[in-house]
């Protein structure tokens, strides 16, 4: 357990967002590795990968449900010195993650053709993107559990382990993925079921160690099954803070959703383009991630000791921080962006697509760091919902005229820089809501308002 209710909090954070940006910085690259072996099979196979590879925000957003209510939760409660109420959540938390995996696992498995068919482009690309979901969903369904684990020792300060581990998964992955997917050094090439294999082994390995890890250190997290039988009281704390904070990532589902369906019409060259890039522009906002992530359990944990001035002085740092990585990362954004492409691919309509989405869409990242930031703060508060209403006005200001353009029969690939227009306006004033937002819960939970 790390006390980061004392000391200093830049130093706090950085030092947490190193092992953090490592961590995310491998899961990325090993997509991309997994997108550049899936990319020799042609188009069809990488639109099928990147739009079945969707379902993972989907996920993502019930792991959220239970990662985020256990991380606030610990934090307070470490904040507090309570050891006690910090292995309940983590112990209620982790039962409900093996059951929300086995639901999830079934899902996916009986809906996975209906998904993929709603958003490819042809019927190359539905057979390919279900194959490779059926062969993946393991790995989507352990996520839960693992990121349980991981968000309760990132509560308690810790994440070199959980980062060491999630390298090591990544790395089993990486190997893996030549040899599954164009067969080297077997000479059996599974195409993208391997794609889908190579994660879902690796991250079998992964949940392996990181649960060794937790049963022989035996220090402030302890893995005790007579607390794995839900309690109702602490599924509604958990539920309570987790609810909004994954409702906001199905908002991310459903925003790469209609973006899949806009492009369908247009061809499987451009949701190709537009999978690659979106890896891409996640990769170049890995270190403003990784600092939010880190700021969260620095803001539960001063919350819960009810330090105050530490809560404001954290955020208002951080953002300094977060302002000037993600003007860094428009700049990297904005240079030569087919360059980038062109390692993933040679088709010109491709690349086309996938730069005008980076060239384009960099131009929000200072407004994505707020987010970032934001999201962070309000889960450290442990009250999720405000960012949650910032995500749903979202909805309605970008969905919604995405629609209405793709169905019109002007609509072509010329014209699908109008999609990036509308999702720059609308992510920057979902940045000032969430300010706003956050301004608000400041004034209430804290003894003084955010300057």
């Amino acid at each position: 357990m790390k006390d980061l209710t004392q000391g200093s909090l830049v130093g706090h954070v950085l030092t947490m967002a190193a092992p953090i940006a490592l961590g995310i910085v491998l899961v990325m690259l090993c997509q991309l590795v997994d997108l550049y072996f899936v990319g020799g099979l042609g188009d069809a196979a990488i639109a099928g990968v990147a739009a079945a590879g969707n379902a993972g925000f989907l996920i993502n957003a019930f792991t959220q449900v239970l990662s985020v209510g256990t991380v606030s939760l610990v934090s307070h409660a470490v904040g507090r010195k309570d050891r006690t109420d910090a292995n309940l959540v983590f112990n209620q938390a982790l039962g409900l993650s093996v059951l929300c995996g086995a639901v999830a696992l079934i899902a996916g498995w009986l809906l996975a053709r209906l998904y993929v068919g709603s958003l490819a482009a042809d019927q190359a690309t539905v057979e390919a993107g279900t194959t490779y979901m059926l062969w993946f969903m393991p790995a989507l369904a352990l996520q839960f559990t693992m990121l349980v684990m991981a968000a309760a020792l990132r509560g308690t300060g810790v994440v070199n382990p959980t980062m060491l581990i999630q390298s090591l998964t990544v790395a089993i992955n990486i190997v893996l993925a030549p040899v599954l997917i164009v067969g080297w050094g077997t000479g059996r090439p599974l195409g993208v079921a391997g794609a889908g294999l190579a994660s879902s082994l690796a991250v079998v390995i992964g949940v392996t160690m990181l649960w060794i890890y937790l049963k022989r250190s035996g220090r402030f997290l302890v893995l005790d099954p007579s607390q794995w039988r839900p309690s109702m009281t602490q599924c509604r704390r958990i539920l309570r803070i987790g609810l909004p904070a994954g409702g906001e990532f199905a908002m991310i589902f459903v925003f790469m959703a209609v973006i899949y369906y806009a492009l369908r019409d247009l061809g499987a060259a451009a949701q190709a383009g537009f999978g690659i890039a979106t890896r891409l522009m996640d990769l170049i906002q890995v270190p403003a991630m990784a600092i939010a992530f880190a700021a969260g359990p620095v803001v539960g944990q001063n919350f819960g000791a009810g330090n105050s001035a530490r809560v404001r002085a954290t955020f208002g740092r951080v953002l300094l921080l977060e302002t000037a990585i993600m003007l860094v990362a428009t700049a990297l954004a904005e240079w030569r962006p087919q360059a980038l492409l062109g390692a993933f691919t040679a088709d010109a309509d491709t690349i086309t697509v996938g730069a005008t989405f980076l060239k384009l869409v960099s131009l929000n990242l200072v407004a994505q760091g707020v987010l970032f930031l934001c999201t962070a703060t309000f889960q450290g508060l442990g009250y999720t919902l405000p960012q949650l209403l910032s995500s749903a006005t979202r909805l309605v200001t970008y969905a919604i005229p995405i629609l209405f353009l793709s169905s019109r029969p002007w609509f072509g690939i010329e014209y699908i820089a109008y999609i990036w227009y509308v999702s720059i306006a609308t992510t920057s004033l979902q940045a000032l809501l969430s300010l706003w937002l956050l301004r608000m819960e400041f004034r209430k939970r804290l003894s003084s308002p955010l300057p």
